[in-house]
């Protein structure tokens, strides 16, 4: 018998695309080597053509052929890179954070409606400038992208502590789910309400908010956002255990000793902090939180967050820089909705993926 389990286990492991000690270090680092790149094309490409080597240049501190190019990279390009990177690593470890918790292959980083706080922030910003007076109106216009930050910053906090309490009274994570659900049409009806008497050019601000972009991050803004996505990382990896734990259920992890109500508050914290964030920064960036856990769950065969969290943050800031690469058009001066491109990437990962592996036992890995 002791055999056969042996023998059961190498041929389980010579199947697998990825031994569980040999390719996926090897996986990851590939993965790292291709965000670099995607990095550096971030860099290089836009309406202004920048080659590769002259980007090095600027970036160790040289003097390129053209002085402008110094500019573009430090002042626009690197700071939208960055920006990048940080919300789409964020989105991806909260978008697995999320459908761990929930054990919903469809939940993401915002099924808490954190996006829809942040924009019901936003919202009440458009509606109070809207009705004032001119001075209002011009000082809100000086403040630009800052006021809609604080705005949106505001309400995605405002919802996160709603959702920590309820999440301290519940039994069931579904029912947290429901509640969340319920949490985002309310605000989303307020939102309706309010832009419906707002002004015409206050509507056209906000909608060119939630279209999302990296591009609106400054390097004093840079300040905020890098500190409090990595805290909600390191939290995350924290938690690696209590995910685990809770792949094959709530009452299987109580009975491994796991405190439930501490563990989803701390999940549901970090979750909420790193989708807060990245909303109240570059506006509600869909899909992503979706389609990169499914990705990285069908490329490693495995469910263990060890190594999941790591492979969501890479293969999330890969995913969100070729992202903005494409809504940028190189060699145009054309710009298209960024939400527009992470849907179109990412719808098809997710249906591509629940009709291969389905959404039941394949969703999961277990």
């Amino acid at each position: 018998m002791a055999e056969m389990t042996r023998t059961t286990t190498e041929a389980s492991a010579t199947a697998s695309p990825w031994p569980r000690l040999g390719l996926r270090p090897l996986a990851l680092v590939v993965m790292a080597l291709i965000w670099a790149g995607a990095f550096m094309l971030s860099l290089a490409l836009g309406s202004v053509r920048i080659p590769l080597d002259q980007v090095l240049t600027i970036l160790i501190g040289g003097e390129p052929m053209r002085t402008t190019w110094t500019t573009i990279v430090n002042d626009f390009r690197l700071p939208k890179a960055l920006t990048a990177t940080l919300a789409g690593a964020a989105l991806g470890v909260s978008g697995l954070q999320m459908q761990t918790l929930f054990r919903n292959p469809l939940a993401d980083p915002f099924v808490l409606g954190v996006s829809s706080g942040a924009s019901l922030g936003v919202a009440l910003v458009v509606l109070s400038v809207g009705a004032a007076n001119n001075t209002l109106l011009a000082v809100a216009g000086l403040l630009g992208n800052l006021s809609l930050v604080a705005a949106a910053s505001l309400g995605a906090g405002a919802v996160l502590v709603l959702v920590l309490v309820l999440a301290r009274r519940v039994q069931s994570s579904v029912t947290l789910l429901i509640l969340g659900l319920m949490i985002g049409y309310l605000t989303s009806a307020i939102v309706s309400l309010l832009l419906y008497f707002s002004i015409a050019e206050r509507i056209q601000a906000y909608i060119a908010w939630s279209f999302g972009s990296f591009g609106g991050v400054t390097w004093t803004q840079m300040r905020v956002l890098a500190p409090t996505i990595g805290l909600g990382l390191l939290l995350a990896l924290m938690l690696t255990k209590a995910l685990n734990a809770l792949l094959l259920g709530e009452a299987y992890a109580r009975s491994m000793g796991l405190d439930i109500r501490r563990a989803r508050v701390g999940i549901v914290a970090s979750g909420a902090v790193l989708a807060g964030t990245v909303t109240a920064f570059c506006g509600p960036i869909a899909f992503l939180g979706i389609a990169i856990p499914h990705l990285c769950r069908a490329v490693f065969r495995s469910a263990d967050h060890r190594v999941l969290i790591p492979a969501c943050a890479l293969v999330g800031a890969t995913a969100a820089l070729l992202a903005d690469l494409a809504a940028q058009a190189p060699g145009t001066s054309v710009v298209l909705p960024l939400n527009a491109i992470t849907a179109l990437i990412g719808a098809p990962v997710v249906v591509w993926i629940i009709l291969r592996r389905g959404v039941g036992r394949g969703a999961f890995g277990v």
